[in-house]
């Protein structure tokens, strides 16, 4: 009885210190949850409701930094562009920025130009970074590419510097001829020279004002909402009959083949200028006797079939340096021979704009003192008209598609070069 008695005593006292201890670590831990620690204050921030939805849809490159510059959120632009690298912002001027915002709470913005990611060509890319906070702990970075604003900008100075440059020699000329022609009044064979320079500077200066609004034009205006089908041997006819004097007066022989028949989708009118533009050329470079030929084909194509119509001369060619620059606005190869011809500068950048707007392209290949080849690529009437309506079948009712789906070569020097078989020259195609 004693001994049951003794045992009992010792459960209890062992309950009871069981239970105060259990009370004490109760307190203790939520004595140590309650105190502040170095994780506590460091824990990941949340971003506020909504403004996750709202950088995925901006089109600035947005980042989201932490108290400790952590990286937060960042779009994929940002990562593009290379702002963030491994978790961190990797730009250290907008770090910076980011660190003095969050000091102050102050919103800036500056413009900077970074070194491109993958290329060793050293090419800057321009932006501009602004930093706002983002409630009490967030930072927001959102960064703007400016380069192609940059780049289109220099190419309207550019574009404003030529413009009156070439405007300024015609007009000066006019100028300086009508004092020679007044001085020279009491000499007749004098006025009557006098007069006719002036009247090829006018004819220039009209020439160039023309060309300044079918650049203006071609660039503005969408060409295939007055689309239709035009027959590509009308437009050789017609950019035949535009240069005709000019070629007799060098006895040039112009010559026209390929396949007949073929239609091309489009604005006849821009579609006329472009091609008379490379007839124009073909003759004013090429020397006297010799040829010019205009060839059209049929190219199959997997999206549907190209029109290619080839301009061919035998004429002074084209260096490799400049054949990377000749569609540029004003850029002539030889900027002498240029005025000597009459030349604008623009007639193959509004080659390459009506081409571009017309879903097609114009290529070149030339060699020096052998003569060149410009090559108009443009889709066929069926294929153009058909992806215009978005239909799945092709929607031919003249009949223009009668050899669709028919190999066709792609370089004229092919084993099949009836298309070609008018031109001047062969052996000077590419």
């Amino acid at each position: 009885m004693d001994v049951n008695a003794a045992v009992a005593a010792a459960a209890a006292i062992a309950g009871v210190l069981t239970g105060v201890i259990a009370v004490l670590a109760f307190r203790f831990s939520e004595r140590e949850q309650r105190r502040p620690t170095r994780t506590s204050l460091h824990t990941d921030p949340v971003l506020p409701p909504g403004v996750d939805t709202v950088l995925s849809v901006l089109r600035s490159s947005a980042v989201v930094l932490d108290e400790a510059d952590g990286v937060v959120k960042a779009s994929s632009a940002a990562y593009a562009l290379g702002l963030v690298r491994g978790g961190k912002l990797a730009v250290e001027p907008m770090l910076q920025m980011a660190r003095d915002t969050r000091r102050d709470g102050e919103i800036r913005q500056v413009e900077l130009d970074l070194a491109r990611r993958g290329t060793g060509r050293g090419e800057a890319l321009a932006v501009s970074a602004r930093v706002a906070p983002l409630g009490s702990r967030l930072v927001l970075l959102l960064v703007e590419d400016l380069t192609e604003a940059r780049r289109i900008e220099a190419v309207r100075r550019d574009f404003v510097a030529n413009v009156s440059h070439e405007l300024k020699t015609p007009v000066g000329a006019l100028s300086l001829l009508s004092e020679a022609v007044m001085d020279a009044s009491d000499d007749p064979e004098a006025v009557q020279r006098f007069a006719g320079r002036m009247q090829i500077e006018a004819t220039r200066l009209t020439n160039l004002v023309q060309e300044l609004i079918d650049l203006s034009r071609v660039q503005n205006d969408d060409p295939l909402e007055d689309a239709e089908p035009v027959r590509v041997d009308e437009l050789v006819a017609e950019a035949i009959d535009r240069c005709r004097h000019a070629a007799g007066t060098k006895e040039i022989t112009m010559a026209a083949g390929g396949t007949a028949d073929l239609h091309v989708w489009g604005h006849r009118g821009q579609l006329a200028a472009a091609l008379g533009n490379l007839v124009e050329n073909a003759v004013n470079y090429s020397p006297a006797r010799t040829r010019v030929g205009i060839a059209a084909r049929r190219v199959a194509q997997p999206g549907g079939d190209m029109i290619e119509i080839a301009v061919t001369d035998q004429g002074i060619g084209i260096s490799d340096k400049d054949k990377e620059r000749i569609f540029e606005r004003f850029y002539r190869v030889d900027p002498a021979r240029s005025r000597a011809t009459g030349g604008t500068g623009l007639g193959l950048a509004i080659v390459k704009h009506v081409a571009a707007s017309h879903g097609g392209e114009v290529t070149v290949w030339s060699a020096e003192g052998q003569g060149s080849t410009f090559t108009l690529r443009l889709p066929e009437a069926g294929a153009a008209r058909d992806r215009a309506h978005q239909t799945s079948h092709r929607d031919d009712p003249d009949g223009l598609d009668g050899e669709a789906g028919r190999s066709h070569p792609t370089s004229p020097h092919s084993s099949d070069s009836s298309a070609y078989e008018t031109l001047p020259s062969p052996e000077v195609l590419p």
